[in-house]
């Protein structure tokens, strides 16, 4: 089995991606998730709310979520992205079936309310933030989708143990979703060749990375590949034996990532 996780960017090729899709699903089982933030923040600029992000102490960034951020949530991810991306794998012969991590109670998480936020230096504190991590997975639910030959396609949110829409962090949720159903490998894809020394410079790759030595390559990421060192640490902590980072905007973008053209961390 392998978890393929594709990011939100707006330059993912997802006709790269189907067509990438359609060979490997001949020859094992896939699920996939994915992100939707620059869609989001799209939109939730036009509908006059724009993303607020929000900083941890420890520097690492995220999407502050009241009631009106998670109603832009919804509609674009679970929504818009979420059937516009089904509805394109189905066109390259794919059995996929859309999901958030809703139905079915399929992501359930921990709500974490309130969070210290650093803010011009000082740390305070942010009540009301309905965001929560994954950590349960609804297993009979995944079986009965794969066993009847479905691809599922799932994204956030997720829903807490109190029965709570909440917002989460993908990269984790997909760690959790990987050791609960011990899967050895999963493919992450972005827009960029993998993890650069260098932002700027796309032949600054980073081609390996020891799993025992994960955190001393936070000093390279930046913005969201912090959250992806974090959801990589996870997945490692929990049996992953593999994760493989690579670009979505390339013709077989998952086949790439797995024959080395990326990074690969183990």
């Amino acid at each position: 089995m392998l978890i393929v996780k594709i990011g939100g960017g707006q330059n993912v090729n997802w006709d790269y991606i189907g067509e990438d899709l359609a060979n490997l699903s001949t020859k094992e089982r896939i699920i996939l998730i994915h992100g939707a933030s620059g869609k989001r923040d799209q939109i939730a600029r036009q509908l006059g709310h724009p993303s607020r992000v929000v900083t941890s102490p420890s520097g690492i960034s995220s999407v502050y979520t009241d009631q009106s951020a998670i109603d832009i949530f919804l509609m674009v991810y679970a929504g818009l992205v979420n059937k516009t991306i089904t509805a394109k794998l189905q066109q390259y012969r794919l059995k996929t079936i859309g999901l958030s991590g809703i139905d079915g109670a399929l992501w359930q998480a921990k709500a974490k309310k309130d969070i210290y936020i650093n803010v011009d230096g000082k740390i305070k504190l942010l009540r009301d933030n309905l965001t929560g991590r994954v950590e349960k997975i609804n297993l009979d639910l995944i079986s009965l989708l794969l066993d009847n030959g479905y691809l599922p396609v799932i994204c956030p949110p997720a829903i807490s143990f109190d029965q709570e829409i909440v917002n989460t962090d993908n990269d984790w949720a997909t760690a959790v979703m990987a050791g609960q159903l011990h899967v050895k490998k999963i493919v992450v894809l972005f827009e960029a060749p993998g993890l650069l020394k260098d932002i700027n410079d796309p032949n600054s790759l980073i081609k390996k990375v020891d799993k025992d030595k994960i955190n001393d390559y936070q000093k390279y990421a930046q913005g969201r590949m912090k959250k992806k060192i974090l959801g990589a640490q996870k997945a490692i902590d929990l049996g992953i034996e593999k994760i493989y980072w690579g670009d979505a905007r390339v013709k077989f973008p998952i086949t790439n990532a797995l024959a080395g053209n990326g990074t690969i961390i183990q």
